[in-house]
C-alpha cells in the first residue's frame, strides 16, 4: 500500500508539481478567453498573448524554483 501510495503521489506530482504554476496558467487562460468572447480582442492577439503569459509565468515559477533551491 505504501509503494502504491508513493507511485501515486509522484504521479500527481509530475502534472501538479508547483500550484501556483497552475493556477497562474488557469487565470491566464480564463482571462484571454473572456477578453476574445467578450471584449471582442481578435484570436491571433490571443493566442499571442497566451504564449507570452505562459512564458513569463514558466519564467517566474522557475525562477522561484532556483531561489528555493539556493536558500536551502
Amino acid at each position: 500500500m505504501n509503494v502504491l501510495h508513493i507511485a501515486l503521489r509522484e504521479l500527481i506530482g509530475m502534472f501538479i508539481d508547483d500550484g501556483a504554476l497552475a493556477l497562474f496558467a488557469m487565470v491566464l487562460i480564463a482571462v484571454i478567453a473572456a477578453a476574445v468572447e467578450f471584449a471582442g480582442l481578435p484570436g491571433f492577439i490571443g493566442g499571442i498573448l497566451l504564449l507570452i503569459g505562459c512564458i513569463a509565468i514558466l519564467a517566474e515559477s522557475t525562477y522561484r524554483a532556483v531561489r528555493k533551491k539556493i536558500d536551502e
